[in-house]
């Protein structure tokens, strides 16, 4: 479903009924398939469908005429929001049995693993002396990869995060693959928390380009939004501005940039990379976890 571009922005978009629903979902699985721009999850139990994409909120704008083009009932469309990522601060080690009883033969599974800061993703397995069965293994990263797509902040995926399985114990009877697949999951959800999690935000490269005279009002207001600047240059009779600024104060931008330069200018927007949401009170209203909670 992911396609090569980065999915930093999310839009849910929901039908009216079951039957419209199943009609949705099918175009949208439909239009993914050969629009590599998007991804969608479908969360079944709620009836919602929500779109991924990027860079900003304009490559919606298509997908969602197509959608309500080729589906004859009504459409509900969210607001585009932000796609937050979470990862771990420091180091952690969890060491976690699960453990359920109901009657015959129960479940049994016990993990340890060590989570790490780091580069990209990973996941490897240490044990040499059978503590845990090689035929449960593939069990236990399937939790770990399945746990990570919802983090401990605001249920964002977890990125940058080394999972190593260190150690762990089975029982002759009770434990099978699901056992240490659950296991793995609550276990990767206690560490997350050791772990200190901190919540990122997606930062945009922007480009601007504006006849000479505007440079002044363009910077000022790319400041209001967070942005670093990084560097202005003249070609010709135009100004070239380009910055870094975190995403989610670049919505609706195509409308400020005309109302300031009287539609003379045009940008364009790419993801550069993720970086730390600021230290907001968690109570602020306009922290961007706030109401999106796991």
């Amino acid at each position: 479903m992911a396609g090569v571009f980065a999915q930093v922005i999310e839009l849910a978009i929901e039908a009216e009924t079951r039957t419209d629903q199943e009609k949705l979902w099918v175009a949208i699985q439909m239009m993914a398939a050969v629009d590599d721009r998007i991804g969608f999850v479908i969360d079944r139990e709620i009836g919602q469908a929500i779109l991924k994409g990027g860079p900003d909120e304009d490559t919606f704008a298509g997908i969602i005429d197509r959608l309500r083009h080729n589906l004859n009932f009504k459409l509900n469309i969210g607001a585009p929001q932000v796609a937050y990522r979470e990862t771990p601060r420091r180091r952690a080690e969890i060491d976690y049995t699960y453990k359920r009883q109901s009657g015959g033969s129960g479940q049994f599974a016990r993990v340890k693993l060590i989570l790490e800061p780091r580069l990209g993703d990973g996941f490897e397995s240490t044990i040499v002396d059978g503590s845990v069965p090689l035929e449960f293994i593939p069990g236990i990263k399937k939790g770990v990869a399945v746990g990570r797509e919802a983090g401990v902040i605001a249920g964002f995926p977890v990125i940058d995060l080394k999972v190593t399985l260190v150690d762990g114990a089975y029982h002759d009877v009770d434990s099978s693959v699901l056992a240490f697949e659950l296991c793995a999951r609550a276990a990767l959800k206690e560490g997350l928390r050791k772990a200190e999690c901190q919540l990122l935000e997606p930062v945009m490269k922007v480009d601007i380009a504006m006849p000479l005279g505007y440079a002044g009002e363009i910077i000022a207001d790319l400041q209001t939004r967070r942005a670093e600047y990084h560097d202005l240059e003249t070609r010709g009779g135009i100004h070239l501005v380009h910055a870094l600024v975190p995403l989610a104060n670049m919505f609706g931008y195509s409308n400020t940039l005309k109302s300031l330069t009287s539609g003379q200018a045009a940008h364009k927007m790419v993801f550069a990379h993720y970086s730390p949401v600021p230290q907001w009170p968690d109570d602020d209203p306009f922290h961007p976890a706030v109401g999106m909670r796991a």
